[in-house]
């Protein structure tokens, strides 16, 4: 039997017909793979794919095949108070919305407990993310835009060995799951990074790793290229399915039902009442992540690089010098704050200090809404009511570099054949 690159037989029943709810790059990936498997495919997705409303869109366009490493460690409830009362910090909390988020981040610090349980984490992620890269390297260049995905590595900047041995338990994680690094000292970091500013002292450069130059552009390039193998797109918001038998019968949208034999969720941050209507029920939130893009900027990194005193990344995107980063928890619906981004920009102009004053007009803000599970991992999985129906949702901050292999193992599940990978520690029914 012929086995494609993606690991489906190319024998899929073109008769099936699967609905993918959402067109993000987790949803445009899944298209692609979906029709590459011989499927039938409908894209339902209210919005133009790739526009600002799509949590990839404004993304720091990491393809960090490293971040295996979940955002709550052991002792992180420690340092929550200390994060919450710096005006500057990386963690901002809406307090009104804080009765709704407490079971969530009361389950996000105890993943991360002990040691263990990080370790537990690392290797299904690396299994997500391993080759991502590659992967996205091979998606870009068939949707035409070879130049988005770019492999050259990035950079972790430290302040001193000690800020970086505070980081210790991350990176011995990394190694164990086979992640190489090379330390740049001072002298190498400066002269890599003539921008940087001097206080940083050591460099954790990742050769393995890439990036994406536009986001926005990226997904959108996907979608276009699923509908261009042959998927349908129906402007439409999916609000449920018609289940009888344990089959999939129908999604239901706001136009109107579609009959299918199966379905995807992968809307994002707006999957958890679509997962409940599918029996599954799971604790998804949102981590509100914010940008800046300064246009036209000349003062910058050499290669993308994350600042470990301000937990942000910055590197060039087509559109400018842009800056993203940190968590804000407050829900789908609150207003953005953009003091946030303002915060970002003053890390980017201490982290750059060359960087002229310039243009408020400029400056370009953003607000997207990471979809985030507790345990740092994503949902991909049949739900409890169908296995026609297949959760692919919840990626946190890796949702762009894992978008690629999500959409192979779901193509896979949905043509019959085993996933390449074991599935496990995925399962949306790990929380019961």
């Amino acid at each position: 039997m012929t086995v494609e690159a993606n690991g489906v037989a190319p024998q899929g029943d073109a008769r099936r017909h699967v609905v993918v709810i959402g067109a993000g790059a987790v949803g445009s990936a899944t298209a692609i793979e979906a029709r590459r498997a011989g499927l039938r495919v409908t894209v339902v997705e209210p919005e133009a794919p790739g526009s600002p409303h799509g949590a990839s869109y404004g993304n720091a366009g990491w393809l960090s095949s490293h971040s295996v490493v979940p955002p709550a460690l052991p002792g992180a409830w420690r340092k929550v108070p200390g994060w919450l009362a710096d005006p500057l910090g990386p963690l901002a909390l809406r307090w009104r919305y804080l009765p709704r988020a407490l079971p969530w981040l009361l389950r996000y610090l105890a993943s991360g407990w002990t040691e263990a349980r990080v370790q537990r984490t690392a290797e299904a992620l690396r299994s997500l993310l391993a080759d991502a890269p590659a992967l996205h390297a091979r998606l870009a260049a068939e949707a035409g835009v070879p130049q988005l995905v770019e492999q050259r590595g990035l950079l972790h900047a430290y302040r001193s060995r000690a800020e970086f041995e505070g980081d210790a338990l991350g990176w011995r994680v990394r190694a164990r799951v086979g992640v190489h690094w090379e330390e740049w000292p001072a002298e190498e970091l400066h002269r890599r990074e003539p921008d940087l500013d001097a206080r940083y002292t050591l460099g954790i450069f990742v050769p393995e790793a890439g990036h994406c130059r536009d986001p926005g552009a990226y997904v959108a390039a996907l979608a276009r290229h699923a509908a261009a193998q042959g998927a349908r797109r129906v402007v439409s918001r999916a609000t449920g399915f018609r289940i009888e038998g344990g089959r999939l019968r129908a999604v239901h949208t706001e136009g109107g039902d579609i009959a299918c034999d199966a379905a995807v969720v992968c809307a994002g941050a707006y999957s958890r009442p679509l997962a409940a209507a599918a029996g599954s029920p799971v604790p998804l939130d949102t981590e509100r992540g914010y940008h800046v893009v300064i246009e036209g900027a000349t003062v910058g990194p050499r290669t993308p690089v994350m600042v470990a005193d301000g937990k942000l990344i910055a590197h060039w995107m087509d559109g400018g010098l842009r800056a993203a980063g940190q968590v804000e928890i407050g829900g789908l619906d609150a207003a953005p704050n953009w003091r946030r981004a303002d915060i970002l920009l003053r890390h980017l102009r201490s982290m750059f200090p060359a960087l002229p004053e310039g243009d408020a007009a400029k400056v370009k803000h953003w607000l997207g809404r990471r979809p985030s599970m507790p345990d740092g991992l994503p949902c991909i999985g049949p739900s409890a009511a169908s296995q026609d129906v297949v959760l692919a949702f919840g990626h946190g901050h890796v949702g762009l570099g894992g978008s690629a292999r999500t959409g192979r193992w779901v193509a896979q599940l949905l043509a019959g054949v085993a996933p390449e990978t074991s599935l496990a520690p995925f399962d949306p029914k790990r929380f019961g």
